[in-house]
């Protein structure tokens, strides 16, 4: 043994191995964390593979692989590189099964494993890349995170037994958003009156007052609550002035919207069909009035549109004057400022008329079959989209919005939002105080009405 060691060759390569082997512990050892726990109240560790757990402190690093688990009335906020925050719920494990970051380059991911109990999030720069960039398992669901504020909860009776302590009724779990998209293609974006502009895709909410952009060679659909649809095109900014429908008074339905510049093609709703008087589209050149209609609106060269119709009646209003020109279906218009002429077809035949595309509205819209007493996970949307993908199907959430996904795989929105996530009192991840929000919570006092 000792000659075959003294051997030149051999104990060179051994030297190497040996090196190679210390400066792999040392680039371990110096690795990076993925984030640290920010706050810690109760009792909790971190389990690293094949290591001693440690104690689930404040400064405690975090690294990709860990297990992080908290105790019964014990909760941590964990902070990570990217500048997502979490605060894990009591009774918690959750497992950092991947973590890539580095800003300003592609390819940053994180997937987390939610083993049981729940957290509170609020996502950084992850999410608001690829959207599947972030992503949260269960053990029947995946949860697609695309810049989101949310809680996120595995439920079995004690989330019941929680919401049978609340005295209070609980709201309905109503769908904010007024449309969805849809059959997206290239860079399309939302932007709010505040001048905040957020990336859509698939399933993206969009909201009464925001102005939709689509960049050069996009094009996408959105449906509305009322079952109207829009093909937008390419290089189009489209605004949604007014949007109100109750499908239980469809009559008090309001559809107002502006076509700023490029091109899309419509089909109305149930607004229309119940009184066409509340349905309303603009342009930079004319006003249009419908009659439960299909129709294309083509602004995209400066100061003109063209108007097709290609079901139902529309009335063609030039700005500045007041009476109608009426076009029924096969008939077209060009209007620009000082010009009106007929045309004799529409110029958008190279994107898809809205009532070719296949809509599922249960999976953006609908609500009830969903007990929040039942099992499973729930997710709860603050602000932001997610999506939920289950064996059986899957669900976009937007604002305001609960979502379920049961253990036999079904998903759904309850009818009304369950009071154990109504009236949580985890404290949030940026709480100013989050020790006295436990401690008050530790002692049965309602935090919710509490700053945060």
């Amino acid at each position: 043994m000792f000659a075959l060691i003294r051997h030149p060759k051999l104990h060179h390569h051994l030297q190497h191995v040996l090196g190679l082997a210390l400066l792999a512990g040392a680039l371990t050892s110096l690795a990076q964390p993925v984030g640290e726990v920010a706050f810690a109240h109760g009792a909790g560790v971190v389990q690293s593979p094949g290591q001693v757990p440690r104690t689930l402190g404040q400064g405690s690093p975090v690294q990709e692989g860990d297990r992080l688990i908290t105790a019964e009335e014990s909760t941590a906020i964990v902070k990570l590189r990217d500048g997502s925050r979490m605060t894990l719920r009591p009774n918690t494990e959750m497992l950092v099964q991947k973590y890539r970051f580095q800003a300003g380059e592609p390819g940053n991911s994180m997937v987390m494993q939610l083993l049981r109990g729940g957290f509170r999030a609020m996502t950084g720069a992850i999410s608001k890349g690829a959207p599947d960039a972030a992503q949260v398992q269960t053990a029947n669901a995946t949860v697609f995170v695309r810049g989101t504020d949310f809680d996120a909860r595995v439920c079995a009776a004690d989330c019941k037994a929680e919401s049978a302590r609340v005295a209070e009724k609980p709201r309905l779990n109503a769908v904010q958003a007024s449309a969805k998209l849809i059959s997206a293609q290239g860079e399309i974006s939302a932007v709010d009156g505040s001048q905040s502009r957020r990336k859509l895709v698939d399933g993206g909410s969009v909201y009464p007052g925001e102005t939709v952009e689509t960049g050069v060679g996009a094009r996408g659909v959105l449906v509305f609550r009322d079952d109207s649809r829009l093909t937008l095109g390419a290089s189009t900014r489209f605004k949604v002035d007014s949007f109100v429908f109750d499908d239980k008074n469809p009559t008090e339905g309001r559809f107002a919207v502006s076509l700023l510049r490029g091109s899309m093609r419509a089909l109305t709703g149930v607004i229309g069909k119940a009184d066409k008087s509340h349905v309303g589209y603009s342009t930079p050149t004319a006003t249009i009035g419908i009659r439960g209609t299909g129709l294309d609106l083509d602004c995209a060269a400066l100061d003109s549109c063209s108007f097709f119709t290609w079901q139902g009646i529309i009335a063609v209003t030039q700005i500045g004057q007041t009476e109608p020109k009426i076009l029924e279906a096969g008939q077209g218009l060009y209007v620009s400022r000082t010009e009106i002429r007929s045309l004799t077809g529409t110029t958008l035949d190279y994107l898809p008329r809205p009532d070719g595309v296949t809509v599922d509205l249960l999976q953006l819209f609908s609500s009830g079959g969903v007990s929040g007493n039942d099992a499973g996970l729930f997710v709860y949307v603050r602000d932001g989209h997610i999506e939920i993908v289950a064996a059986g199907g899957s669900l976009q959430l937007g604002r305001g919005e609960t979502g379920f996904a049961g253990n036999d795989g079904r998903v759904g929105r309850p009818e009304t939002m369950p009071a154990f996530i109504q009236f949580d009192n985890v404290p949030l991840p940026d709480s100013s105080n989050p020790m006295l929000l436990n401690v008050l919570s530790d002692i049965g006092k309602d935090t919710s009405n509490l700053c945060r």
